[in-house]
């Protein structure tokens, strides 16, 4: 399924109690149309870390067709579940990065690189490498040093 497609039937729930589980969203929102999914993010990726709270208090429902999501929005949005008063609209995509970049560096984008890096003789770092450094360790800095005694 499209990415786009997936967002219009995606809604976000908001609000939601601890005590409310997917089969309870399932069963809350099932009227307004068929269900393809149900999740509720967990509170915690930690395992040893105990927590009252079994997840983040928010949930998405992906429907099957845009009108049933809508549907969905216009009944639940400011209505009451289990004691809390729900927020719902449609989900918007993650602005985290795709999970399938990994672990690697933005600057290792050749895009990336293109748009922000300068080439060596404009960085600045071609003439610092062609000029000795002061006083930190090139052998024409001993030379200098051992021919004028320094005055006490």
């Amino acid at each position: 399924m499209e990415e786009g497609t997936r967002a219009k039937k995606t809604i976000f729930v908001g609000n939601i109690a601890n005590d409310v589980d997917e089969a309870t969203l399932l069963e809350t929102f099932a009227p307004f149309g068929d269900i393809i999914e149900v999740q509720i993010p967990p509170a915690s990726a930690d395992p040893n870390r105990q927590t009252e709270e079994r997840h983040k208090g928010y949930g998405f429902i992906t429907f099957s067709s845009p009108a049933d999501t809508q549907d969905a929005i216009d009944n639940m949005d400011l209505n009451e579940l289990k004691g809390r008063v729900l927020r719902v609209n449609l989900a918007r995509p993650s602005k985290l990065p795709i999970q399938g970049a990994g672990n690697k560096a933005i600057w290792e984008s050749e895009d990336w690189l293109k748009q922000h890096a300068k080439p060596l003789a404009r960085s600045g770092g071609a003439a610092l490498r062609a000029q000795p450094s002061d006083g930190q360790g090139g052998a024409e800095d001993e030379s200098e040093a051992n021919e004028a005694p320094m005055e006490e």
